[in-house]
């Protein structure tokens, strides 16, 4: 299913929360947001209908740069609802809400309580931020937590060609889809103790990604449970591979 313009308007129009000052942006109309401007995007304030609200951070120079990577951030079951500090809770946005600059801009959607990532939806919010801001479409990359890792391998599948380098985190997906983006680089992670998502579950992607010839890398923590994205989202170096990968 190909995602129209005006599907997007019906589908991730969304509420953008600044973690910081500028050149964070707070607003909340995402079709009205400048590709220039961030003080321009503070200013905004007209209410839309929503579906998916989202946190939205831009890089330190965000205005003198032509085009920027993008990272989207999906978080896990715990932080469903309609209260966007949630969000905060894990990831990149907690590091951002801490202090810690990225060069990228950070895309955090809320999903809403009672429900599972929708790659359609997520497809029309990356269409939406791509209308309205600086991005370099070479670079965009997904990752994501528990929830989030099955959603980053669904969302993968659901649109192979959009993503230069996925990270999905303690999920799973279907091994048969891994044929479809064999071509994507590929950085998984999960704790081996993990009781809630099994190792299995990454192991088997893992493994059919392998088997289609694809570039693949994983890293099993020894002695760590579900939580397996506070130390691949403190560690530097994951930031740094994924800046190295351009479709």
């Amino acid at each position: 299913m190909r995602v129209t313009r005006s599907f997007v308007a019906l589908v991730s129009l969304g509420l953008l929360i600044g973690l910081n000052a500028l050149p964070m942006v707070w607003g909340q109309d995402a079709t009205a947001a400048p590709k220039g401007s961030a003080q321009e995007a503070k200013e905004l304030d007209r209410a839309v209908p929503v579906k998916l609200k989202y946190l939205l951070s831009l890089p330190k120079g965000y205005e003198d740069q032509e085009s920027w990577p993008v990272l989207l951030f999906l978080h896990g079951a715990g932080e469903r609802g309609s209260d966007l500090n949630l969000v905060k809770k894990h990831g990149p946005p907690k590091l951002i809400e801490a202090g810690k600059e990225f060069p990228f801009i950070v895309v955090s959607p809320q999903c809403p309580g009672g429900r599972w990532w929708e790659p359609f939806e997520l497809a029309a919010l990356l269409d939406e931020i791509e209308t309205n801001y600086k991005v370099d479409k070479e670079r965009i990359y997904v990752t994501g937590l528990s929830m989030g890792g099955f959603g980053t391998w669904a969302l993968t599948a659901y649109q192979p060609k959009r993503f230069a380098a996925i990270a999905p985190i303690c999920g799973g997906g279907e091994p048969f889809t891994t044929r479809l983006y064999s071509h994507v680089p590929t950085w998984a992670f999960h704790g081996d103790q993990d009781n809630v998502v099994p190792l299995a579950r990454s192991e088997s992607m893992v493994d059919a990604l392998k088997n289609a010839g694809g570039n693949v890398k994983f890293t099993i923590y020894p002695g760590v449970g579900h939580d397996s994205w506070t130390e691949t989202y403190a560690n530097d170096e994951f930031y740094k591979w994924l800046l190295e990968q351009k479709k």
